[in-house]
């Protein structure tokens, strides 16, 4: 009797799955806030947002001053599985 009560306990904990397996996917506001100090670091890039892409998903929005072709090719593509979509706005400035 002992044994078998000590089979379906490990039975249960091991389809319970690990804390990792159980963790909620990050929030598009959690990516910006990890990512957004690097992405501004990047030579013209003004503004990071959050916004949406061509097909309608939630986006990281990269603004930048300017057309810059270099900077542009390094940007990702996504972070953390959020596409990321670069805009140009132009010069920020404090009014």
């Amino acid at each position: 009797m002992k044994r078998a009560v000590a089979v379906v306990l490990v039975l249960l904990i091991s389809s319970l799955g690990s804390a990792k397996d159980r963790e909620m996917p990050a929030t598009i506001q959690d990516v910006k806030a990890r990512h957004a100090r690097q992405l501004l670091a990047v030579p013209g890039v003004v503004s990071v947002g959050i916004g949406l892409d061509k097909e309608g998903r939630e986006a990281i929005v990269v603004g930048l001053d300017r057309p810059r072709p270099e900077t542009q090719s390094a940007l990702p593509t996504q972070l953390e599985g959020y596409p990321v979509r670069v805009e140009i706005i132009g010069a920020v400035r404090a009014q």
